[in-house]
């Protein structure tokens, strides 16, 4: 544990939920710092009053940044280090850091660090899931649920966090006990210049880590390591050795860990191979903290855990048809992975509901995929328009207003054994406070048919 130092000028940059952790956490060990939002209201500014006092707090512009001498600032995730202001300071010779970087100084238990563009929080919340099945304390946040800071806690034995490439990027030296990347695709494309800037980034999860889980399928999250540090790959397809992966017998699909099965998919919750996927890089990751991964409080983990809300989320069936809520399916990368996950490969079996805000993705990703397993799609939302380009011509494409009319026509059309995936490949922010809100607007409008 190595403390920050006392001579530094620190502002907090950018409020919210993780902004307002850091206050919290920074008043708590009684340092001195600013807070500066380019806002003047933003949220949790009435609670940072409460640790610091009203004038050390600037709102309506990041310019105070530039006359308070400071010498480090925690950055918040949703503020791109391309900021004018932030550009100056950095050339000045100012430290970029961010709340993972603090949790970083501080933490006295090991932690295990998950990101990647898909299935992040599922994956944690499943890791930590698995470790207190068997028997240790684990506590899961970080991008998901409670901020890192607010996780720090006497008696902890793991913590799991999920990270953004956004807090990657002011996070210099994570040194993770364990650290993993899911996949890697196209997101935050307003933010990157390309997808290898993105991949840059979300790869610094590995940096001075001690162990490592990679998707053997995904080159992009392969790690450069030095040969001792224990490296475990994931992959739906065959395993070689000290690999996880499916093996397929007159029984069905096992998911494996070399040629030794583990568990039957059919004593697994979660469903469709992108899930099979995300369970066999948590088994990876329970083997390389040293647990069992093959006990019966483990296994019955597996067996319950059906995902979280708004992430391939069954929301009923009716008629014989499954309505599926992937309101989290934010980018091109996770809608590939429902698609793949969940179509069939007898007959054309999906009524996909897509579109919002691309975020400047390419959408051209899709094609193959709508190709093998759709029947039509629904587009609704700001872009359209540009997803519609990129689709089959012998794919029927439907373009609606409101996610009303498009669930009360996929009603209609729909048939026996059909699904509809309501994964839009868009952020929601055109129509929508949220995914959560969009996603719970899907199941409303789903529960009333």
């Amino acid at each position: 544990m190595s403390l920050i130092g006392s001579d530094r000028v620190r502002a907090v940059v950018g409020l919210g939920a993780t902004g307002l952790s850091c206050v919290r956490f920074l008043a708590s060990k009684n340092i001195d710092f600013y807070v500066v939002d380019s806002r003047e209201n933003p949220p949790g500014l009435e609670q940072a009053k409460q640790y610091c006092p009203e004038n050390r707090i600037f709102t309506g512009d990041l310019a105070a940044l530039e006359t308070l001498g400071v010498t480090e600032l925690y950055v918040s995730p949703g503020i791109a280090l391309r900021t004018p202001v932030l550009v100056g300071l950095a050339a000045r010779g100012v430290l970029m850091r961010g709340d993972i970087d603090l949790f970083r100084d501080y933490v006295d238990a090991p932690f295990v660090a998950i990101t990647g563009s898909n299935a992040k929080s599922t994956v944690t919340t499943l890791v930590a899931l698995l470790i207190e099945a068997c028997g240790k304390n684990a506590k899961a946040g970080g991008n998901l649920g409670l901020p890192a800071l607010d996780l720090l806690s006497p008696g902890t034995d793991y913590y799991v966090l999920e990270l953004s490439s956004f807090q990657l990027e002011t996070t210099h030296a994570l040194q993770a006990d364990l650290a993993c990347l899911l996949n890697v695709s196209e997101d935050h494309m307003d933010r990157y210049e390309d997808l290898y800037e993105y991949q840059r980034v979300k790869q610094k999860v590995y940096r001075g880590c001690k162990a490592a889980v990679c998707n053997k399928q995904d080159i992009l999250t392969a790690p450069l390591l030095a040969e001792s540090t224990p490296v475990r790959a994931f992959t739906t397809k065959s395993p070689d050795l000290k690999e996880f992966g499916i093996l397929k017998d007159v029984d069905g699909s096992w998911l494996c860990r070399g040629v030794e099965r583990l568990y039957h998919t059919s004593q697994i919750a979660l469903k469709g191979s992108h899930n099979h996927a995300n369970v066999l890089a948590s088994l990876a990751m329970l083997e390389l903290l040293g647990l069992d991964i093959k006990s019966d409080a483990v296994a019955g983990v597996l067996k319950d855990f059906g995902g979280l809300p708004h992430r391939c989320e069954t929301v009923r069936s009716l008629h014989d048809v499954t309505y599926i809520n992937d309101s989290k399916g934010t980018n091109v990368g996770a809608t590939l992975a429902a698609l793949q996950g969940l179509g069939s490969v007898v007959k054309k079996n999906i009524l996909l509901i897509a579109g919002g805000e691309g975020k400047g993705a390419d959408f051209s990703g899709l094609t193959k995929p709508v190709l093998d397993f759709v029947k039509v799609v629904y587009l609704f939302g700001k872009d359209a328009d540009r997803i519609a380009e990129v689709l089959p011509s012998n794919v029927s494409v439907k373009r609606f207003d409101t996610l009303d009319q498009i669930v009360s026509n996929a009603e209609q059309e729909a048939k026996d054994g059909d699904i509809v995936l309501f994964s839009p490949a868009c952020a929601s922010l055109d129509m929508y406070k949220n995914y959560e809100e969009r996603g719970a607007h899907f199941a409303r409008l789903v529960n009333a048919l």
